[in-house]
């Protein structure tokens, strides 16, 4: 199938929306205020007037710097159930003051670059509140869509080179859009509406993928839409079997750009290779890569150099951008489609304004701030230098096998005043258990040293094993 026969299919499926009159359109509504509109105008498209900082500051320590309660505390200790009362239970909040309230250091987040708490970001958020409230509350399709939106859609599409993007209530949102939207061009192309098995659309998914892929490829695969196969971990020998062997020509390869979990990345040059060999559409979850990796932070494709050969970026505002949202970047053909089939977009609630408003000035300060991308690698040069364990991003997943050693080894380390979670099944699978370790670019080089010296004394890390790439797929 020639690389450029999905544009085609797309195009066509389209085409059949319109002609059956379901073809879905965003309308923005404007609510700017004139001040709002002459101030856009003079920022022209580099964000002038919101203002950055050439290193960190004292409120960017709020990002990593938490507190929980000490009954909280006690019970995490003990792993006693909690459905979280305790936090605002009279004993945590009543005399005592701040005795009743543990310190961390949190390690365990994915504000990587610390944005959650920066002034700028904070201010866009506060004023977009005075001025409007919430905004219009409905769907974006019905009144949520706003010039707000419109203006964060469009310098993400920028961030990521493609045609345009279409905003989601969340990264799982639009993982869940973007899955069921694929699907749909079969159906949509589909002679008698449904399609044979040589119509349906092959779906290729990473054993290791996120839950929102694979919740959305079940549901694509309920509608009766896909046929799915999952090869092994990062493996693309196997991909590449299973491609050739694969006699549908409709053909997409799905896969997490930096895996949560583990925290290796995607073989990104090697699928790029396989796209030119299979025609296959790519699509990638760059949600702990976006603003991250690459120079101007457009993620892990741009690190690459392999931009052009992703079809669909799905990202989140929720990470790195300290805000909340999701993302699709593609063509406009995809979005006209995604925002018409997309079930988890259409019938979800449009983010509020000043979320828009604050992810849009996450946008231009991520992209203007370089120190913070600069400052995240140099924390994952230096733990790795001091703990002699290999890691390639900011995730590092220490596997130390049984749920019992995560667990004695997160207590520990809550003790010593370190926020780090031991993850377990079902989220990793059995005898994988593992302290899951997140870098920001708020922590300092003394943070990273504490770190080290508190968890070589919970593990040995000449023990840390990898998780092989033979792991049974999650589907």
């Amino acid at each position: 199938m020639a690389d450029n026969s999905w544009d085609k299919c797309v195009e066509e499926a389209v085409n059949v929306l319109e002609s059956r009159q379901v073809l879905r359109s965003l309308r923005p509504i404007c609510i700017s205020s004139q001040k709002d509109e002459e101030m856009a105008r003079s920022r022209g498209d580099e964000g002038d007037e919101y203002e950055v900082f050439d290193g960190m500051r004292q409120w960017d320590r709020t990002s990593v710097e938490v507190s929980v309660s000490i009954p909280t505390f006690q019970k995490w200790l003990h792993d006693e159930p909690s459905n979280g009362e305790e936090g605002f239970s009279g004993d945590a909040l009543g005399e005592g003051g701040k005795e009743r309230f543990k310190k961390l250091l949190l390690f365990s987040g994915n504000d990587y670059l610390g944005l959650s708490s920066h002034p700028t970001i904070a201010n866009a958020a506060a004023s977009a509140v005075q001025e409007y409230g919430m905004g219009p509350k409905g769907s974006a399709l019905i009144c949520g869509y706003t010039n707000y939106h419109r203006l964060l859609e469009s310098s993400l599409a920028e961030l990521k080179k493609k045609e345009d993007c279409l905003v989601c209530p969340t990264g799982f949102a639009a993982n869940m859009a973007a899955m069921v939207a694929i699907g749909s061009v079969a159906s949509l192309l589909a002679e008698s509406g449904k399609p044979l098995e040589n119509e349906k659309v092959a779906v290729f998914s990473d054993a290791l993928n996120h839950a929102s892929i694979i919740d959305g490829i079940r549901l694509a695969e309920r509608q009766g839409n896909v046929e799915v196969f999952v090869y092994r971990h990062c493996d693309m020998y196997h991909l590449n079997s299973l491609l050739s062997s694969c006699k549908m020509k409709r053909k997409v390869v799905v896969t997490d750009s930096l895996f949560s979990m583990d925290g290796d990345f995607a073989p990104m040059e090697e699928l790029s290779q396989l796209r030119k060999k299979h025609g296959f559409l790519l699509a990638i979850d760059d949600a702990h890569g976006t603003f991250v990796c690459g120079e101007n932070g457009g993620g892990v494709a741009e690190q690459f150099n392999c931009e052009a050969d992703v079809d669909l970026c799905v990202g989140t505002l929720s990470k790195a951008a300290g805000c909340h949202g999701g993302f699709i970047a593609c063509s406009k053909k995809w979005k006209q489609l995604i925002q018409s089939r997309g079930r988890s977009f259409i019938f979800s609630t449009a983010i509020p304004v000043p979320m828009a408003a604050a992810a849009y000035a996450a946008v231009v300060v991520a992209r203007k701030e370089g120190w913070r991308r600069k400052a995240i690698w140099e924390r994952v040069k230096e733990f790795e230098a001091l703990s002699g364990v290999q890691i390639s991003s900011p995730i590092i997943s220490l596997v130390v096998g049984n749920q019992a050693k995560a667990l004695q080894g997160s207590r520990y380390l809550l003790k010593s005043g370190f926020h780090v979670m031991a993850i377990r099944p079902p989220t990793v699978p059995p005898n994988s258990c593992r302290l899951r370790v997140t870098l920001s670019a708020t922590h300092t080089t003394e943070d990273v040293k504490k770190l080290i010296t508190a968890l070589s004394s919970c593990l040995e890390f000449r023990n840390i094993t990898h998780i092989p790439s033979s792991l049974s797929p999650k589907l």
